[in-house]
């Protein structure tokens, strides 16, 4: 498997006629396949092999990207038509054979060095993780506050209702709405974490408001 000797006319043409239906040496993206071969190329490819011209200009423009992108660079003869031998060049096979030797022999220490490498990014990844602030849940509420009859002070109403403090709870806007007889309830805005505040516990407390409130409910409730 190969191109035969890339610096010659006969490899070019190889790799030209190889390049005739793909955009790249394997797959469907530039990869490290690609730049191996590039990188054994003496220069770009007569303009008749345009195939080949072609593909080099292109994996030419990733030049700064080289080392990003994917895969892992093989001898060259793992790349090309399966019926031909590479003989690109001494040079290049030593070098190609370096590398194989390299991660043949050094194949436990680098798996020791990754699995500490992968070890301190789990950590830091941790501790950046636990220092995050925690997501606090809150939801923004609309409540019906319901006078006994049209005497009710309104006002000591919304007073007594305001009154309420707990961590968690903010109040907000209010209005009276008519609901008939000259009767109007009070309707009032408030914002809870979730956590800390509940609409039971809000029904609880402003309902305790006995001599002017008659009842309370829940006429909206969004999630903030």
């Amino acid at each position: 498997m190969g191109f035969g000797d890339l610096k010659s006319a006969a490899g070019l043409r190889v790799l030209n006629d190889f390049l005739a239906d793909r955009s790249y040496i394997e797959g469907y993206v530039p990869s490290q396949a690609d730049i191996a071969v590039f990188e054994a190329i003496a220069g770009p490819p007569p303009a008749d092999l345009f195939h080949a011209l072609r593909w080099y200009n292109h994996i030419k423009s990733y030049e700064k990207q080289k080392a990003s992108l994917p895969g892992v660079k093989k001898a060259l003869g793992k790349y090309g038509p399966a019926d031909v031998e590479d003989t690109t060049g001494a040079a290049t096979d030593s070098k190609d054979d370096d590398d194989i030797d390299l991660f043949g022999s050094d194949d436990e220490e680098e798996s020791e060095e990754a699995k500490k490498l992968r070890e301190e990014r789990l950590a830091q990844y941790e501790s950046k993780k636990s220092k995050k602030p925690a997501v606090i849940a809150k939801s923004s509420i609309l409540l019906d506050v319901k006078p006994w009859d049209d005497e009710t002070d309104m006002a000591k109403l919304e007073e007594c209702v305001r009154s309420i403090q707990a961590d968690g709870l903010v109040w907000g806007s209010s209005k009276l709405v008519p609901v008939g007889y000259g009767i109007k309830k009070l309707q009032i805005q408030c914002v809870v974490e979730d956590d800390k505040v509940g609409t039971d516990m809000l029904e609880e407390r402003i309902t305790a408001f006995e001599d002017y409130v008659q009842s309370m409910d829940v006429a909206a409730f969004n999630k903030i």
